[in-house]
């Protein structure tokens, strides 16, 4: 199988995984996490937009969070099987294979403040995944395209959080959340349906495509994070540094134990406050992830030691009422292994 490291960042990514962005929370934050000074209360509040929060849940309060993510992903594989006599002419067979997949993930979130510094939370989605295949053999006297797919849907990876805010909220100086995420392999791993081995005319294997799509990366993670957030009115200035450790497993299949690549994520960002229920972020995501290694891995990995993935990132959240909001966010592959689309949109309500 070809195992390669951006379908792991894209698993994982459902994880979603990789976008820890900081912003404010709905509604008034409680007097010991920080409270405006009188003279700023009539300044608007920066509402949350990405996933993390600026300000947590007050103690003994619930967050329920319907979410829905669409994302989109290509990618391009030129395969030469000749030589090259001059650097733009190549004789022999070339292989063109490109592949779209597309994602689409209905999630519900619970948080639970346990004080007004801390709360833990759960995420439980749903996946639909569909990937399309398409190759041509070019300079072999015909056009003809192969055209494969799959698709599949179910549970996906269950997430776990906790995040603990370590100093107060007070306007016009900077504070800090860590947190800590832990997802399980409760989707369908990859290693777990079938898969077609494409083969060219010739009879050698050019590419392995799944049967059925999986819904989760089959892998345990764990991603410790902290995030910073600097409260300038009407603005918001935030920055995150996280650490994603995946789990090595032996998944059987003749390949052995796997370790996917770990990823160092970076971002930061700006939140406007448009008037006191509507407000736009602008951000910049940054992972980079690591090289998988496997067992039974081939004398000569072709792999590279590391994966790129950036993506710039706008929202736009808008309070529809005391105790709900609505916020949309989109993110746009910046680097050629991130997605190249992404679009959120969240509906938290506090009880």
């Amino acid at each position: 199988m070809r195992f390669t490291r951006k379908r792991l960042a894209i698993a994982c990514s459902t994880l979603p995984l990789l976008l820890t962005q900081a912003a404010w929370a709905q509604g008034q934050p409680p007097e010991e996490v920080g409270e405006r000074p009188p003279q700023e209360e009539a300044q608007p509040d920066v509402a949350a937009v990405f996933q993390e929060r600026g300000l947590l849940t007050p103690k003994g309060g619930w967050v329920v969070e319907p979410s829905l993510q669409y994302v989109h992903s290509s990618s391009t594989t030129v395969a030469i099987d000749g030589f090259t006599i001059l650097p733009a002419i190549a004789i022999g067979l070339i292989d063109l294979t490109e592949v779209q997949r597309d994602t689409l993930t209905a999630a519900l979130s619970f948080r639970y403040g346990l004080s007004n510094r801390m709360e833990v939370g759960i995420r439980i989605p749903y996946v639909w995944r569909d990937e399309s295949l398409r190759r041509r053999e070019v300079l072999v006297g015909t056009s003809a395209e192969q055209v494969t797919g799959s698709d599949g849907h179910g549970l996906g990876d269950v997430e776990l959080a906790l995040h603990y805010q370590f100093n107060r909220a007070v306007t016009g100086k900077p504070f800090f959340i860590g947190n800590l995420r832990v997802k399980a392999p409760t989707g369908t791993s990859p290693f777990d349906v079938e898969r077609e081995l494409i083969l060219d005319d010739d009879g050698r294997p050019i590419t392995e495509i799944f049967i059925e799509q999986p819904t989760g990366s089959g892998f345990w993670a764990v991603q410790p994070s902290l995030t910073m957030t600097y409260p300038t009115d009407p603005a918001v200035i935030y920055g995150n540094i996280s650490y994603l450790w995946n789990v090595e497993r032996d998944v059987g299949n003749d390949l052995g134990k796997i370790n996917p690549g770990d990823a160092l994520g970076m971002s930061m960002g700006v939140g406007i406050a448009l008037n006191n229920r509507t407000s736009i972020s602008l951000g910049y995501d940054h992972s980079m992830v690591f090289k998988t290694r496997y067992e039974n891995a081939p004398p000569l990995d072709p792999a590279f030691d590391r994966i790129q993935v950036g993506t710039f990132l706008w929202g736009l959240s808008h309070r529809v009422s005391d105790r709900t909001s609505m916020n949309l966010s989109v993110g746009i592959g910046a680097t050629s292994a991130a997605p190249d689309t992404q679009i959120t949109l969240r509906l938290p309500m506090r009880f």
